[in-house]
């Protein structure tokens, strides 16, 4: 059987990613390993501690913080997010999915807490991006985008609230915008900065004190750099090398802003695991860990969102794994991938922990082969 360094060093020898780190914790017993270099040029070797844009798997992340509103009661499940983002009170939806950007019937119920959580607004990313409600919305945002290139937060939701919705609230699942929108709703409902409102519930009491939209000086020399692959075998530097994330960004995404390491993330998903405890201190309730980590699809939905979700379920801000189509797939497994190159997971039935960080971006939704075999080593499969 490989260790998790073979399983690392192969993918790096390839020219796949110039290096990474990968975490796998079943209980108190952590094996972390590092490999290669933190950028193409091998100008340092890769460290337990280096700094990764975490994309996507900042979602489950800022779901917990909206979560930690639903617990104090600031927000409910079923409030109408307009009564904070006023500037979604209204919204039209096309008469079809593919029906042009003005022919739109009105919004037959408001768009409410739970379907942000549950990543069914109306808005987002469905399995054919030609669509012209799909087309608006990517030029209201790209996600293949850096998340530090963006308007402001009230610009972003003007300008949202101009594009017409793929489906009525709570009828689809549709990728991405609605983590944006838990992000804003957390800002509006808190009435404070998306990244003090994490630092404060999440960050501190975690102890993750590497986690944020920015990177501060005395850290760069740790942040590793981004690429994407080229078509052709090669990488691509996608970076600023001297800038990047160097300040806080204009509206911190939700979807995808935060900056991490492995054992940061494996912080949180030990809370995860705890049922929302952390060191005798609970950040979250049982119950809204277990909304959190459940399925909360359709079987219509899960199969129209099968190009992100393989068939897999959504609990809220993480695919929940439902069937056991892989080897890897557990029921009850949650966590998500990152367009960047990451990974995280949580076993609520081995008590494992699995995170995967690199700086080589995605080229679709379909998870690398690097991800895949990552994934069978952290369930013992290889």
């Amino acid at each position: 059987m490989s260790d998790l360094y073979d399983v690392l060093r192969r993918h790096v020898d390839d020219g796949t990613v110039p290096g990474a780190v990968g975490l796998v914790a079943r209980g108190e017993d952590v094996e972390v390993v590092a490999v290669g270099s933190v950028d193409a040029d091998g100008s340092a070797p890769m460290a337990r501690d280096s700094l990764f844009r975490l994309a996507s798997i900042t979602k489950p992340v800022v779901a917990a913080g909206l979560l930690t509103l639903l617990d104090d009661g600031t927000v409910g499940l079923d409030d109408p997010v307009a009564r904070w983002l006023p500037e979604l009170e209204k919204p039209v939806v096309v008469r079809t999915p593919g029906s042009p950007l003005d022919d739109v019937v009105p919004a037959v119920r408001p768009i409410t807490v739970e379907h942000l959580l549950s990543s069914r607004p109306g808005w987002g990313f469905p399995d054919d991006f030609g669509l012209p409600a799909v087309r608006a919305l990517f030029e209201v945002r790209d996600p293949t985008r850096s998340p530090q290139l963006s308007a402001d937060q009230d610009g972003w939701l003007a300008a949202l609230s101009r594009v017409p919705l793929l489906h009525q609230p709570g009828d689809a699942w549709l990728y991405n915008t609605a983590s944006d929108l838990q992000g804003a709703l957390i800002s509006r409902a808190s009435g404070r900065s998306l990244p003090d409102f994490l630092a404060e519930r999440l960050f501190e009491p975690l102890g993750m004190a590497d986690t944020g939209f920015a990177v501060p000086p005395g850290k760069r020399h740790r942040f590793t750099s981004a690429y994407r692959p080229d078509g052709v075998g090669a990488l691509v530097r996608t970076d600023t090398p001297d800038g990047d994330y160097a300040e806080l960004p204009p509206f911190a995404s939700g979807a995808g802003g935060l900056v991490s390491t492995a054992d940061d993330w494996l912080a949180f998903g030990r809370l995860l695991l705890n049922g929302g405890e952390a060191d005798g201190r609970r950040l979250l309730t049982r119950s809204s860990v277990a909304r959190m980590t459940t399925d909360h699809l359709t079987a219509a939905q899960r199969a129209a969102g099968a190009l992100f979700l393989e068939g897999q379920g959504w609990g809220y801000g993480g695919q929940v794994d439902i069937a056991p189509v892989d080897p890897w797939n557990v029921p009850g497994r949650y966590g998500w991938v990152g367009g960047s190159g990451t990974t995280a997971h949580v076993v609520p039935r081995t008590g494992t922990v699995g995170v995967l960080l690199t700086q080589v971006s995605m080229e679709n939704p379909t998870p690398t082969p690097l991800m895949r075999a990552f994934w069978r080593y952290a369930a013992g499969v290889i």
